[in-house]
Formats: C-alpha cells, structure tokens, sequence
C-alpha cells in the first residue's frame, strides 16, 4: 500500500528530517512519516545504500525524498548536513535525532570501553544536541506561520535506573543525557518548537536478531506484554509526538518497553 493512501495525511506539507534512515528504527519512522504526508530527508552513514533504496520506495509511493549522508561524529560534518538539510525545501518542520553508534556490533565492539564511550558521546550526544539547537533556533524563526513543529530525541527506557554491566553503564550515561538535554531544550524553544524523547525498551534491531538465548528470554522477560518490541512499535509512537494531535505535548520521556517488569533478572539464568 501506497504510504501516501494511509489514513491520516496528518503530517502533510511538513518536511522532516530523519537521521539513522538506514536502521531499523530510522527507516521505520521514516516510513510511517511518509505515510502521514510529509516530505522526507533520509540521513546515513556507514549504509548510504540502504537509504537511498528506501529514498526510491517513498518515491515511488509519491513522497518526495533524498538522502544526505554524514559522519555525526565529526563536528564539520555535522554542520554540513545542517545546511543540506535546510536548503532542501528551505525548512525543516520535524527533526528526529534518530542516529545512535553502533558500539555491540562489528569490529568496534571489541574497542575499549572508553573507546566505546566516546563514540557513543559523539554521535548520540553531540550529534543530538548539535542538530536540536541550530534547527530549533531556526523553526523558531520561521514561528510567525504558526505551523506546528516538532523535535523527536532517542532515549533509552533504563537508563534512569540503570542496568548492571558495561552496556548498562554506557548507556544509562550517554541516553540519560540525551533525556535530560531534550527536557531542557523544550523549555528553551517553547511555545514555538515541541521537544519530546522517546525511551524505547527491548526492541528487536540488528543486535536482537543475533545475539544469545539469555538475552533473548531477557528481553521478553522484561516486558509486561512478554516480547521484543519491533521498530514499527517505535515508530508508530513517533508519528504521534511530532503530529499536530501531540500537540499539546512538549518536555516528556515516553517510554516504548511493553511496559517495563522489574524484579526478572534474578529469575533468568546466568549469562552467556
């Protein structure tokens, strides 16, 4: 089905900026986005061919789309795709700061946990709060129309009571801080710019396919609803928060876990 035939059209007109387009959570947004009418710039970097096969689907579903690739990591680049965002159409309506570092996979898995962290604190920190305030700074300008906009932030469910273990620990720091930057930026952009955080639980990406039993029967474990969440679960959620039915919706972290179960740890057995 043709995105542009879904109900809705709630998102028509608008042009939106998705980073990590080539990920499972980036595309899906990008996808139920599309499906609401708006208009797409699909962000990649190590897998620009990824995006540019979802910029042909949209298209031929009659969304206007590109793609513009950057190293988040790198100040200058991320400047770049600033302006290449902007110049596109002249505007950005909704900005998702979906990109995160791939830090559980491949060869830097196997760097140092300070290496890890760093990376992490580049791209999802850095690369959030960098993109967040320039465009912010520059919906607000263009308030007088009274168009609705809106910035989407990418938290993590526990990072505010933290989970045991490397990943825990670089998570909890690097999402908590993005949590903590989106509540903040809200305050700085209202009434003019709409600033939430998604926080999603278990949700079955490029690791979930993989990775082993223990983490497995964890995360549905973890979850009242007993499974992995999917990136369509996320995105739906998304669609929401930067639609004009969010709109009286600024400063919040919305978690998307099935409902976070405490107390399961201790009933699974060891690790791997």
């Amino acid at each position: 089905m043709s995105p542009r035939a879904d109900v809705g059209g709630e998102l028509r007109g608008k042009v939106a900026l998705v980073t990590g387009a080539s990920g499972g959570i980036g595309g899906a947004i990008a996808r139920q986005l599309a499906a609401a009418g708006a208009d797409l710039l699909l962000h990649a970097n190590r897998r620009p061919a990824v995006a540019q096969q979802l910029r042909d689907e949209l298209d031929s579903q009659g969304c206007a789309a590109s793609v513009v690739t950057a190293d988040l990591a790198v100040a200058e680049q991320r400047q770049t795709l600033i302006e290449q965002a902007w110049s596109w159409q002249q505007r950005i309506d909704v900005c998702v700061n979906n990109a995160g570092a791939d830090v559980l996979t491949g060869a830097v898995a196997d760097e140092t946990f300070e290496a890890r962290l760093a990376r992490l604190w580049r791209v999802d920190v850095l690369g959030t709060i960098d993109l967040s305030r320039t465009l912010g700074a520059r919906m607000v300008e263009r308030a007088a129309d009274d168009s609705d906009r809106a910035i989407l932030n990418i938290g993590w469910d526990q990072a505010a009571q933290g989970m045991p273990g490397e990943s825990g620990e670089m998570f909890a720091t690097i999402k908590g801080a993005v949590m903590a930057f989106s509540r903040s930026l809200a305050g700085s952009l209202a009434p003019h710019v709409r600033v939430n955080c998604l926080a999603p639980g278990w949700v079955k990406t490029a690791w979930g396919e993989s990775t082993s039993a223990y983490w497995q029967q964890r995360a549905a474990a973890e979850s009242l609803l007993g499974r992995w969440g999917t990136p369509a679960d996320v995105a739906r959620v998304a669609r929401f928060l930067v639609s004009p039915a969010a709109g009286f919706i600024t400063g919040q972290v919305v978690p998307v876990n099935g409902g976070f179960r405490y107390g399961q740890l201790e009933r699974l057995p060891p690790s791997e």
